[in-house]
Protein backbone atom coordinates (compact mmCIF):
# COMPACT_ATOMS: atom_id res chain seq x y z
CA UNK A 1 0.00 0.00 0.00
CA UNK A 2 1.32 3.55 -1.17
CA UNK A 3 1.26 6.38 1.55
CA UNK A 4 -0.66 9.14 1.06
CA UNK A 5 1.03 12.77 0.59
CA UNK A 6 0.60 13.40 4.30
CA UNK A 7 1.68 10.12 5.70
CA UNK A 8 4.56 10.85 3.60
CA UNK A 9 4.99 14.80 5.35
CA UNK A 10 4.05 13.26 8.62
CA UNK A 11 7.01 10.91 8.22
CA UNK A 12 9.74 13.78 7.58
CA UNK A 13 9.00 14.71 11.75
CA UNK A 14 11.18 11.94 12.18
CA UNK A 15 14.28 13.92 11.40
CA UNK A 16 12.63 17.18 13.38
CA UNK A 17 11.67 16.14 16.82
CA UNK A 18 12.58 18.53 19.66
CA UNK A 19 15.09 19.94 20.91
CA UNK A 20 16.20 19.82 17.15
CA UNK A 21 14.34 22.65 15.17
CA UNK A 22 14.27 22.95 11.48
CA UNK A 23 16.60 25.82 9.68
CA UNK A 24 14.91 28.84 8.39
CA UNK A 25 16.13 28.08 5.10
CA UNK A 26 15.17 24.42 4.98
CA UNK A 27 11.91 25.63 5.80
CA UNK A 28 11.35 28.31 3.38
CA UNK A 29 13.02 25.96 0.91
CA UNK A 30 10.58 23.06 1.53
CA UNK A 31 7.61 25.08 1.61
CA UNK A 32 8.73 26.08 -2.19
CA UNK A 33 8.96 22.54 -3.43
CA UNK A 34 5.93 21.58 -1.78
CA UNK A 35 4.42 25.05 -3.72
CA UNK A 36 5.71 23.67 -6.91
CA UNK A 37 3.39 20.78 -6.86
CA UNK A 38 0.92 22.90 -7.79
CA UNK A 39 2.42 24.13 -11.08
CA UNK A 40 1.05 23.35 -14.11
CA UNK A 41 3.64 23.73 -16.86
CA UNK A 42 5.06 20.20 -18.57
CA UNK A 43 8.48 21.37 -18.68
CA UNK A 44 8.95 21.76 -14.83
CA UNK A 45 6.85 22.52 -12.03
CA UNK A 46 8.73 25.62 -9.93
CA UNK A 47 7.86 27.36 -6.72
CA UNK A 48 8.86 30.62 -4.64
CA UNK A 49 8.04 31.51 -1.30
CA UNK A 50 8.83 35.15 -0.79
CA UNK A 51 9.64 36.26 2.95
CA UNK A 52 9.76 39.63 4.76
CA UNK A 53 12.95 40.66 7.05
CA UNK A 54 11.26 39.19 10.13
CA UNK A 55 11.32 35.77 8.39
CA UNK A 56 7.14 36.01 7.87
CA UNK A 57 5.78 34.51 4.35
CA UNK A 58 4.25 37.07 2.76
CA UNK A 59 3.38 35.24 -0.82
CA UNK A 60 4.01 32.31 -2.67
CA UNK A 61 3.40 30.98 -6.25
CA UNK A 62 3.91 28.18 -8.86
CA UNK A 63 4.00 28.23 -13.00
CA UNK A 64 1.42 28.03 -14.70
CA UNK A 65 -1.33 29.49 -17.06
CA UNK A 66 -3.57 32.57 -16.01
CA UNK A 67 -6.47 32.28 -14.17
CA UNK A 68 -9.60 30.51 -15.90
CA UNK A 69 -6.59 29.60 -18.89
CA UNK A 70 -6.04 25.84 -19.77
CA UNK A 71 -3.37 24.49 -18.12
CA UNK A 72 -0.28 23.20 -20.54
CA UNK A 73 -0.91 19.79 -18.46
CA UNK A 74 -4.75 19.69 -20.20
CA UNK A 75 -3.83 20.90 -23.22
CA UNK A 76 -0.28 21.42 -24.00
CA UNK A 77 1.36 24.92 -25.54
CA UNK A 78 3.64 25.05 -28.05
CA UNK A 79 6.41 25.40 -25.64
CA UNK A 80 5.75 22.14 -23.71
CA UNK A 81 7.66 20.00 -25.33
CA UNK A 82 11.29 22.14 -25.50
CA UNK A 83 13.98 22.07 -23.18
CA UNK A 84 13.65 24.17 -19.87
CA UNK A 85 15.12 27.66 -20.16
CA UNK A 86 14.83 28.17 -24.12
CA UNK A 87 11.75 29.44 -26.35
CA UNK A 88 10.12 30.95 -23.40
CA UNK A 89 8.11 33.09 -25.80
CA UNK A 90 6.53 29.66 -26.62
CA UNK A 91 5.63 28.69 -23.23
CA UNK A 92 2.24 30.35 -21.79
CA UNK A 93 2.55 29.64 -18.05
CA UNK A 94 3.43 32.58 -15.64
CA UNK A 95 6.38 31.50 -13.83
CA UNK A 96 6.16 31.39 -10.41
CA UNK A 97 8.23 34.48 -9.19
CA UNK A 98 5.79 36.64 -11.08
CA UNK A 99 3.02 35.17 -9.46
CA UNK A 100 4.19 35.10 -6.02
CA UNK A 101 4.87 39.39 -6.45
CA UNK A 102 1.39 39.37 -8.18
CA UNK A 103 -0.46 38.06 -4.92
CA UNK A 104 1.80 39.56 -2.63
CA UNK A 105 0.00 42.56 -0.78
CA UNK A 106 2.81 44.81 -0.42
CA UNK A 107 6.27 43.85 -3.10
CA UNK A 108 7.90 46.75 -0.59
CA UNK A 109 7.97 44.38 1.89
CA UNK A 110 10.25 41.27 0.02
CA UNK A 111 13.66 40.71 1.72
CA UNK A 112 13.80 37.31 0.20
CA UNK A 113 12.82 34.83 -2.46
CA UNK A 114 13.53 31.07 -2.22
CA UNK A 115 12.80 29.64 -5.12
CA UNK A 116 12.93 25.98 -6.52
CA UNK A 117 15.16 26.90 -9.65
CA UNK A 118 16.97 30.43 -10.06
CA UNK A 119 14.99 32.21 -12.06
CA UNK A 120 15.27 33.56 -15.90
CA UNK A 121 16.12 37.05 -16.97
CA UNK A 122 12.57 38.56 -16.78
CA UNK A 123 11.89 37.02 -13.23
CA UNK A 124 15.42 38.84 -11.98
CA UNK A 125 14.15 41.79 -13.26
CA UNK A 126 10.69 41.77 -12.17
CA UNK A 127 12.64 40.71 -8.86
CA UNK A 128 14.78 43.22 -8.57
CA UNK A 129 12.33 46.10 -9.01
CA UNK A 130 11.60 45.08 -5.48
CA UNK A 131 13.76 45.81 -2.58
CA UNK A 132 14.53 41.66 -2.61
CA UNK A 133 18.03 41.69 -1.11
CA UNK A 134 18.26 37.87 -1.68
CA UNK A 135 17.76 34.64 -3.95
CA UNK A 136 17.87 31.28 -2.18
CA UNK A 137 17.31 28.31 -4.76
CA UNK A 138 17.65 24.66 -5.17
CA UNK A 139 18.31 24.19 -9.22
CA UNK A 140 20.61 26.48 -11.43
CA UNK A 141 18.13 27.98 -13.91
CA UNK A 142 20.02 27.88 -17.52
CA UNK A 143 19.97 31.91 -17.57
CA UNK A 144 23.81 32.71 -16.63
CA UNK A 145 22.91 36.33 -17.26
CA UNK A 146 20.50 36.23 -14.39
CA UNK A 147 22.81 35.73 -11.63
CA UNK A 148 25.23 38.25 -13.28
CA UNK A 149 22.56 40.76 -13.48
CA UNK A 150 21.41 39.98 -9.95
CA UNK A 151 25.04 40.24 -8.52
CA UNK A 152 25.98 43.69 -10.09
CA UNK A 153 23.01 45.20 -8.17
CA UNK A 154 24.94 44.35 -5.33
CA UNK A 155 22.39 41.43 -4.06
CA UNK A 156 23.02 37.79 -2.36
CA UNK A 157 22.55 34.87 -4.80
CA UNK A 158 23.13 31.50 -3.05
CA UNK A 159 22.18 28.05 -3.73
CA UNK A 160 20.87 25.85 -1.48
CA UNK A 161 22.90 23.28 0.48
CA UNK A 162 22.02 20.68 2.38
Amino acid sequence: MSMTFIQKIKDLSTFYTLPQRIASDEYFIALAMVTSFRGTCRRRQTGAVLVDYANHIISTGYNGNATYMKHCIETPCEGATLPSGTALDKCEAIHAEINAIAHCSNPKEIHTAYLTTSPCKFCTDALLATPCASIVFLEEYPHPESKDRWLVSGRSWRQFEE
